[in-house]
C-alpha cells in the first residue's frame, strides 16, 4: 500500500493533503493520485465492514476525499480530454441514499477519460433510471450506493430496466465498498466495482 494510501486509510488529513500536493509538484498525474486514494477508501471500506471503522470514520474518510477531489478536478479538465466521446454513461445513487463522494469521484474519472457523463444525482427512483437510459441510449448504468440497506432498490432498478424493454441494450454496473459477487447476483447487474478505478475500467471494456 502507498503511503497516500495509508494516511488516507489511517484518517491522517494533514498527511494525505501533504503528500497529494508533493506527488503533484513532482508530476504525478490526477489518476495516479485518484488510484492511489482510492485504495485507502477500499480499506477505509474493509475497516468499516470488519466493525474496526463506525459510520463517523466512514464520513470523515469521504470528507477527506471530497478535498482531494476539488483539488484535482480542475487539473482534469484541463487536461483536454473532457469532451472526447468515449460512450455516454447514465449514473445516479439509488433511492433512499444521499451519499455521492463515491459517485463523484467515478464521474470525474469518467469524464476525464472522455465519455459523456449523464449524472442524476442522488436518491434517485428507479423511473428515473429508465428515462435516462431511454433518452440517451447509453450502454452503460452505473447505480451507486454506500448502505447496504440499498440491495433491494438496487435490484429495483434492474427489474425495471427489464421491463422497459431496455436491458439488452445496457450493461448495469452496481458500485461502492459494499458490493460484491454475492450482491451483483443478487440485483442482477452485470458488474460489480469497489473502487472508480475498476468502474471506469469496465466502462471502457463496455465501449470497446
Amino acid at each position: 500500500m502507498t503511503a497516500l494510501a495509508e494516511a488516507l486509510r489511517d484518517l491522517n488529513e494533514k498527511k494525505v493533503y501533504e503528500l497529494v500536493d508533493k506527488m503533484l509538484e513532482q508530476g504525478a498525474s490526477p489518476e495516479k493520485i485518484i488510484s492511489e486514494c482510492n485504495e485507502g477508501m477500499v480499506a477505509v471500506g474493509d475497516l468499516f465492514a470488519s466493525n474496526q471503522y463506525f459510520l463517523t470514520e466512514l464520513m470523515f474518510s469521504a470528507e477527506i476525499m471530497k478535498e482531494v477531489m476539488q483539488k484535482l478536478e480542475p487539473l482534469m479538465e484541463s487536461s483536454g480530454v473532457a469532451e472526447r466521446s468515449a460512450g455516454t454513461v447514465v449514473i445516479g445513487t439509488v433511492k433512499n441514499d444521499i451519499h455521492d463522494i463515491g459517485k463523484n469521484i467515478v464521474v470525474s474519472l469518467l469524464r476525464s477519460h472522455g465519455f459523456k457523463v449523464v449524472d442524476l444525482g442522488v436518491d434517485v427512483p428507479a423511473e428515473k433510471f429508465v428515462e435516462a437510459v431511454r433518452e440517451t441510449g447509453a450502454k452503460v448504468l452505473g447505480l451507486s450506493a454506500l448502505l447496504n440497506s440499498t440491495y433491494p432498490e438496487m435490484k429495483n432498478v434492474v427489474e425495471a430496466i427489464t421491463e422497459a424493454g431496455l436491458r439488452e441494450q445496457v450493461k448495469i454496473i452496481i458500485g461502492g465498498t459494499i458490493c460484491n459477487e454475492t450482491v451483483r447476483k443478487f440485483t442482477g447487474a452485470d458488474f460489480y466495482a469497489n473502487d472508480a478505478v475498476t468502474g471506469v475500467k469496465i466502462c471502457k471494456s463496455v465501449y470497446s
